[in-house]
This record gives C-alpha cells, sequence and structure tokens, in this order.
C-alpha cells in the first residue's frame, strides 16, 4: 500500500497547456450553430440597445448556451470556454461572467418575448435541414408545468404553489418525438392564468416552423378548464386532457355498465381497466358533451388490498377517435414530458435560476431552452439517435466533455483526441454529416 501512494505522489500537477480545450466536442454544436446562423439572428432580433450590457447579444447569449451544454450550472462556469484553446473551438467570442450577469439583468419583458422569437425561428431552421417532424407527419406536444426551487426571498417574483414550496413555475411544451422544448413560459406563480394565450402562441410557433400534419396536444390536470379545450378545439387540434373528478363526473363514471370495463396490462403487478362514457355537463348554450375515458386500477397483494380494497380511477377528456384502450396507452404516454423536463433541468442549468431579478431568470430559461433544443437537433442532423430520445449527460459523456488538444498539423489545425475512444466514431460521423447541412442563406 505504502509503495502505491508513494507511486501517486510522484505525480507533479502543472496548468500550462496553451492548446488543451476544456470541452473539444463543442464543435458538433458549434457547427450547427454556424449553419443556423445563430449569433446573427440574435442580434438583429434582439434589441438591448441603449440598456447597459445589451451590445451585441449574440456572443453572449452563445456563451451562455455553450456553457450550459458544457455542464455549466452558474454564471461564473462561463470561465471554462475561456481556457485554454477552448475559444477556436467555438466560431463566436466568449464573454466574460461578470458580462453575462450584466446581460442577463438588461432583459425586460419585451426582451424576452425577443428571444422567444428568436428560439422560434432557430426551430424553424433547424426543421427545415431536417430536424422536424416531416411534410404531414403527426406531431404529438405534451403541455407541463414544472417548479424551479430556490432558496430565500431575494428571488423576485419566486411564489408558492400548491406544492408549497418556493421557485418559479415556468410553463413548457415538448415534443414527444424528440423531447425538444417548443415553448416555454417563465412564471411567478402556478395556477391556469395564461394556459389560453400559452397553446394559442405554441401552435402558431409549430405550424410556422412547418409541421403540416395533424397535431395532438396532451395535458395533466393542472391545465383542465373547458376555456382551454375549447381553445384547442378552436385550433384543430386533437387532444386529451386529465381531469380532476368532481361529483358529477363520479356519477358519470359509477353510472358506466361492469361489462364495460375492459382489462389492460399494468405495471408493478396492479390490476387495471380502462372504460370510456359520454360526460355532459352546463346547461343552455353552456351545455357540452364530451368523450370521458376512465381508468380504474387496484392492487393485487392481499395485505394490501385490506388497507385499500376500493377502485382507484384515473380520468380524462379527449376528441380522440379509437378504443379506450387505445385512447388510454396514447395519454398515459404523456409522461415522458417528465424526462424532457428532467433533462432540461439537469442537463441544461434549469436547476438553477442564477439571478434575483425574474427576467434575468426568465433569460436564463430561453438560453436554456436553446442549449438543451440544439443538443437535440445536433444528435437528429448527425444521425447518432435519430429516432429516439437522448439524455444530455449521457450525449455530453460521450462526445462533449472529452480530452483534447487543439495543434497545428501541417497548416492545418487539428483536435486531438484520446485513442480508443469508445464513441470516436459516432463524433466523426457526427461531424460529417453536420458539416453537410446547408448554410442558411444571408
Amino acid at each position: 500500500m505504502s509503495t502505491v501512494i508513494h507511486d501517486i505522489d510522484r505525480i507533479a500537477v502543472v496548468f500550462d497547456d496553451d492548446n488543451a480545450v476544456a470541452a473539444p466536442g463543442l464543435l458538433l454544436v458549434a457547427t450547427l450553430i454556424t449553419r443556423l446562423r445563430l449569433e446573427s439572428l440574435i442580434n438583429t432580433t434582439v434589441k438591448l440597445r441603449g440598456r447597459v450590457g445589451g451590445a451585441l447579444p449574440g456572443r453572449k447569449v452563445l456563451t451562455l448556451v455553450a456553457m450550459l451544454l458544457a455542464g455549466g450550472t452558474h454564471i461564473d462556469h462561463a470561465d471554462l470556454l475561456r481556457s485554454g484553446d477552448t475559444q477556436k473551438v467555438l466560431p463566436f467570442r466568449v464573454m466574460a461572467p461578470s458580462t453575462l450577469g450584466t446581460f442577463l439583468r438588461s432583459f425586460t419583458f419585451g426582451h424576452i418575448r425577443q428571444l422567444d422569437k428568436v428560439i422560434a425561428t432557430a426551430t424553424a431552421r433547424a426543421w427545415a435541414a431536417g430536424a422536424g417532424p416531416g411534410d404531414g407527419e403527426p406531431v404529438i406536444i405534451d403541455l407541463d408545468s414544472t417548479i424551479c426551487r430556490v432558496y430565500g426571498k431575494a428571488k423576485a417574483g419566486a411564489a408558492y404553489g400548491y406544492t408549497k414550496v418556493l421557485g418559479y413555475h415556468p410553463l413548457l411544451a415538448t415534443l414527444a418525438s424528440s423531447g425538444e422544448v417548443l415553448h416555454a413560459r417563465m412564471r411567478k406563480g402556478s395556477s391556469q392564468r395564461g394556459h389560453n394565450r400559452f397553446v394559442e402562441e405554441l401552435i402558431a410557433r409549430v405550424r410556422r416552423a412547418g409541421a403540416t400534419g395533424p397535431i395532438t396536444v396532451r395535458a395533466d390536470a393542472g391545465f383542465f378548464a373547458w376555456k382551454l379545450t375549447d381553445t384547442l378545439t378552436r385550433l384543430g387540434l386533437s387532444w386529451s386532457v386529465t381531469v380532476r373528478i368532481n361529483p358529477s363526473m363520479r356519477t358519470a363514471i359509477e353510472a358506466i355498465d361492469d361489462e364495460a370495463w375492459v382489462d389492460i396490462v399494468y405495471p408493478d403487478g396492479g390490476t387495471a381497466q380502462v372504460a370510456d362514457t359520454t360526460y355532459t355537463t352546463g346547461a343552455g348554450r353552456k351545455k357540452r358533451s364530451v368523450r370521458l375515458v376512465v381508468r380504474r386500477t387496484r392492487l393485487t397483494e392481499k395485505s394490501q388490498q385490506r388497507l385499500w380494497p376500493d377502485w382507484r380511477h384515473h380520468a380524462f377528456v379527449t376528441n380522440l377517435d379509437g378504443t379506450a384502450v387505445e385512447v388510454d396507452r396514447h395519454h398515459r404516454a404523456h409522461a415522458v414530458v417528465e424526462l424532457n423536463i428532467r433533462d432540461l433541468k439537469e442537463g441544461a442549468g434549469m436547476e438553477h435560476c442564477p439571478s434575483g431579478v425574474f427576467f434575468a431568470n426568465a433569460a436564463w430559461l430561453a438560453c436554456a431552452v436553446l442549449a438543451h433544443n440544439l443538443l437535440r437537433w445536433t444528435v437528429r442532423l448527425g444521425g447518432m439517435r435519430p429516432d429516439e430520445l437522448v439524455v444530455t449527460r449521457t450525449i455530453r459523456r460521450q462526445l462533449i466533455d472529452l480530452p483534447g488538444r487543439l495543434v497545428n498539423l501541417s497548416g492545418t489545425p487539428t483536435l486531438r483526441m484520446p485513442r480508443n475512444w469508445p464513441w470516436r466514431h459516432s463524433f466523426t460521423r457526427a461531424l460529417d454529416a453536420l458539416r453537410a447541412v446547408p448554410a442558411v442563406p444571408v
């Protein structure tokens, strides 16, 4: 044991390699950034002239995006992009953390909307390059909200929601097939305020981006309101929304014939059945009839049945066609939104809101969304995992956060990576594919 310790202690450490690159895999995302011409898009869309720290927003937003993709979670982590030769694998000038903090604090509500427009335009450009749904392909969108917890009372706009947790409560809409965030809105509290406007903006954005096929929207009980279902219907969408079972719904459920219940496969060894009925509510001009799909579950373990002998009911309203079993299976897949939100938090820095200024945190959310989406477009256009959801930390470990040095070989700047890196072939194939993507015309 003493020999091992002695050998370890002989290793000297110096930080003097000017050619080292902190996250050389950022070259993949940087290639896509250049093809989508994001810096010029941000500079022409986000108008912060006259505000302290507002000059040249493109390089500042992209510095934050690159920092988040490299695993940073705080503004100070942007300094990792300024180490060694890391700057040289990025197509924009890296800005200092102090500059980035001032920049974020310069945002107002109107400037956040401009940053939203950047994300919408970037989505349209990426989809046109092949990262989005094909012509006429069905699109499934999941709506949800989350809690970005904060501590202390210095965070402007932080509020307690129904979970009794202090934080921000952004609204999010994600694409089920890829996990990218299609629309996000920072909120000061959790309520149903703004849901209709959020959905109208979402669908307009998705249509402008090139989604020509049928659209289905799924949501949980936090979004349930007849006004929202009316909006979804008016927009020509299919939808399924979980409901909180009120007394009149319970009466309709109890009236379902026993023969109508169909057994389904359910995890954890439980028994589950599905049925549907027509639920009618209101009177006069406000009277409406909708399809109510109900799933009831019960534990099968005998000792547990003594404590919970009754069925537990879960219900949602929908305008989808198909059998109750098919529609229920489709609606249960809404759970994938939780994975996407978790990835936005753990993979793109949204587990932390860095500023005490509300709109600075709203701008941070927009940067996190852009970073989250850029990685998904990089994976899809790079041909790495075109038909499955990705986890940011996995891609970061395999393709971004790897050792590398930038050297000059016969006049050619060359990234030297570790020999026998397990994912080297994926990296080179993705880089070749991304370099073949046509650049957006000037």
